[in-house]
């Protein structure tokens, strides 16, 4: 039957009165063209034959198409609109899990998405949308690392997760490392519901599974055991002890009107881009700072402990990098934005889900942020080498 081009408006005018009209055309015109795609596809390949149709459901700016996928017997035709519909629901995906690894609930995003695409989605459907992105996370916190990094800096960050049925803090360790061309990236990201030195073990043995053979530096806090740790899996690494941490520390062990003096004589222990200190001599004068004030606050006599040299180990490295290695402030940046990301929630369902949220931090940081090289570290292999030569660099 011919229509004329007046009978075929005035029945489109029709279909399109209404919104069910209009998404019974939209169907109708999607349906015919995969049809005759297929036919064409039959054509070309004489060897196929039909395999019947599958019902898919398409939301599209708040409408419901139904459609009637056709099928080969092979499996081999694929119809372009079917990519073109796949596309906008994978860029939907990309924005949920956006939307979601920088601090939204999946209830907030199923609200976000009625108003950009006219249909509301509920927190299961947000998650699952979002699978592929996790898995996307999850390859990459499996990926294999270089052999050598110049330091790597360890730390723990406390979160309130859902265990049991309960809801307490637990560790997630994270580990960024500094490569051989002064560019950084997140080693990975790991979930154990204490931060402990044996924990911390299992994790550099970790590393080495993943490839790492060889780190010049490890910088962490001054947790009980940690340096037996280090040694037993990288007994060829130096080791850092957080500076900041230890003068915090002190000064918060001390009287209010001694604070400034104090804090004024750790300046001076702990003194940076000095050519002539090394860390024996660091700690003998860390000791005798102990040895004036420990009268006065007993509390003190601990850090005369021998391990506390490991707190100027960063005077045995390049003057230009030590400024980059005597803290894990560089790690406490990341921290902070990995709480930026779940505080919005008041505890999280899982350890996975956590797991989940700090890897896509991390690795938008790896791949973005991280990619800037700190240039004092150009000076790092060179002095490094000069030094392993001469003796002078303490393992």
């Amino acid at each position: 039957m011919e229509l004329t081009q007046s009978q075929m408006s005035e029945i489109l005018s029709n279909y399109t009165s209404s919104s069910e009209g209009f998404v019974t055309l939209q169907s109708l015109i999607m349906n015919s063209l995969m049809a005759h795609e297929r036919e064409l596809f039959m054509d070309a390949n004489e060897d196929e034959q039909c395999n019947g149709f599958r019902s898919r459901r398409w939301y599209s700016h708040g409408f419901e198409f139904s459609l009637r996928i056709p099928r080969s017997r092979s499996g081999n035709f694929y119809p372009v609109l079917l990519g073109l519909i796949r596309s906008e629901s994978d860029e939907r995906a990309r924005l949920f899990n956006l939307l979601y690894t920088k601090g939204l609930t999946t209830e907030q995003i199923g609200e976000i998405s009625e108003c950009v695409y006219g249909r509301s989605y509920s927190k299961q459907q947000v998650s699952y949308l979002s699978n592929s992105c996790r898995e996307d996370v999850e390859r990459w916190l499996c990926r294999d690392l270089s052999s050598h990094y110049l330091a790597v800096y360890i730390d723990a960050t406390f979160i309130s997760t859902r265990r049991d049925r309960r809801v307490s803090k637990e560790a997630y360790y994270t580990m960024p490392g500094v490569r051989e061309d002064g560019s950084r990236e997140v080693l990975a990201v790991v979930n154990h519901p204490t931060e402990g030195a044996l924990c911390w073990k299992d994790e550099l043995e970790a590393l080495k599974g993943r490839g790492v053979k060889e780190i010049d530096l490890i910088v962490s806090d001054a947790l009980t055991g940690v340096e037996n740790a280090v040694c037993a899996v990288f007994p060829g690494a130096a080791h850092q002890f957080c500076v900041a941490h230890v003068k915090r520390q002190i000064i918060n062990c001390v009287s209010q009107k001694d604070k400034p003096a104090i804090a004024s004589e750790l300046s001076e222990v702990f003194r940076m881009e000095d050519k002539q200190a090394d860390s024996l001599r660091g700690y003998e004068d860390f000791v005798t700072f102990v040895g004036r004030w420990e009268e006065k606050y007993p509390t003190l006599k601990k850090y005369k402990a021998e391990r506390n040299i490991a707190y100027f180990t960063y005077m045995d490295f390049p003057k230009e990098t030590q400024r980059c290695i005597y803290t894990t402030n560089r790690i406490e940046r990341l921290n902070r934005k990995y709480k930026r990301t779940v505080n919005i929630r008041t505890s999280m369902p899982s350890a996975q889900a956590v797991v989940f949220l700090l890897g896509a931090v991390a690795m938008e940081e790896t791949q973005n942020a991280y990619k800037r090289k700190i240039h004092q570290f150009k000076w790092w292999k060179r002095t490094m080498k000069k030094g392993k030569s001469k003796g002078t660099i303490k393992r």
